[in-house]
């Protein structure tokens, strides 16, 4: 148990106050339902509402368990919706133009990752590029978007829903837009001195979108998401 501040009351070990232990076998339905483990260092602890605006961490590593929010659900689905405007235009609008020579260029996202889609074996290489930085954080967005909406509404969860969640948790370490992003402005500087690079809409789409994937992150808490699906 937390002391006083915004870890208070946070979580309960499953045996020990000095340090979380696994829960005994034989344990019925209800109690295993009652239990949260920590998905950083796999700890056991039963679960104690927090509070709004409170946290529950674990005692072990620090990880962030439980993190509700007044209004989240509505925020996490402006943002889900800003992703998916910002990841659409930004795979049609010039994200580089770059000028040498007396010569320009400008490509977009969508050109950059589909340039080797004719090369043979390379093109496997850029649909994988494309899916990485184009369709895996759309399809994230709009999963979970089919997820919250009915729940903010206060209407049952939509069918499948939680198949389309675990679905969108699992594709999370391949949504890459804003490592792509990242990537780029890294190349850029090995590159401004070799021309004259020129910074297109998409670029700064791509910027912000770097800020609403850690907003979204920093807004969802998972297990208030999976307590929703389950009532």
């Amino acid at each position: 148990m937390r002391g006083a501040g915004p870890y208070a009351g946070a979580m309960t070990p499953t045996q020990t106050s000095h340090a979380p232990a696994p829960p005994r076998p034989g344990l019925s339905a209800a109690q295993l339902a009652g239990l949260i483990a920590c998905p950083r260092c796999d700890a056991v602890y039963r679960a104690v509402q927090p509070a709004p605006g409170e946290r529950a961490v674990c005692m072990r590593c620090d990880a962030v368990l439980i993190a509700p929010r007044r209004r989240a659900g509505e925020q996490i689905i402006a943002v889900a919706l800003a992703v998916v405007v910002l990841v659409v235009a930004a795979t049609l609008a010039p994200f580089l133009a770059i000028e040498a020579g007396g010569r320009a260029h400008a490509s977009s996202v969508l050109d950059a990752a589909l340039a080797f889609a004719s090369a043979g074996p390379a093109a496997i290489l850029a649909l994988a590029v494309a899916a990485l930085i184009v369709f895996i954080p759309v399809l994230r967005a709009l999963l979970v978007i089919y997820v919250l909406a009915p729940i903010v509404a206060n209407r049952p969860p939509a069918p499948r829903a939680a198949a389309a969640f675990r679905l969108s948790e699992a594709l999370r370490p391949w949504s890459m837009a804003e490592i792509f992003a990242i990537g780029c402005a890294v190349a850029l500087v090995k590159i401004a001195d070799l021309a004259q690079v020129h910074f297109g809409p998409a670029f700064w789409m791509f910027a912000a979108l770097v800020v609403l994937v850690v907003i979204q992150d920093g807004f969802m808490c998972r297990y208030s998401v999976w307590k929703s699906l389950e009532r």
